[in-house]
């Protein structure tokens, strides 16, 4: 698996973890997404002992960033857009018409879609091997 890697400062260190604040690099151009665009905390596996107020590099798994988007972005699309489609089909069955049955089964999948986020989120946060993983230490608090 390709290991990406970014500066970071530590913000705060609870035990073997850190939470690192990363600014916002190239890839985040024009998406923003983030509710903070401009800087993004995560939280980091912390083998080096890195402390509050040290700019850090880290790495993570390119991959694990791909699925998540994935799955926060698209997931959610593709079930509104299914359950439009299956509210067309069934709309003859309830004897409904107009655009009531697909909005409705565009709904139904798309909170669906935000339950699956949900555990996938739960899931991930569990995930110590998802987690980035601070290597080294590139300087001091000044």
């Amino acid at each position: 698996m390709k290991m990406k890697q970014e500066q970071g400062i530590v913000l705060e260190t609870a035990g073997e973890m850190a939470k690192v604040r990363i600014g916002r690099h190239a890839e985040c151009g024009s998406c923003g997404a983030c509710g903070g665009a401009q800087q993004v905390v995560v939280e980091a596996a912390n083998p080096v002992g890195a402390v509050v107020g040290q700019r850090v590099l880290f790495a993570f798994h390119e991959e694990q960033v791909l699925t998540g988007a994935f799955v926060v972005f698209i997931l959610p699309l593709l079930f509104g857009g299914a359950g439009a489609v299956i509210g067309h089909f069934v709309a003859p069955l309830l004897d409904a018409s107009g655009s009531l049955p697909y909005v409705i089964g565009a709904l139904i999948f798309f909170l669906i879609a935000l339950g699956l986020v949900k555990k996938f989120d739960r899931r991930a946060a569990r995930d110590k091997a998802a987690k980035p993983v601070i290597i080294e230490i590139l300087d001091n608090p000044q």
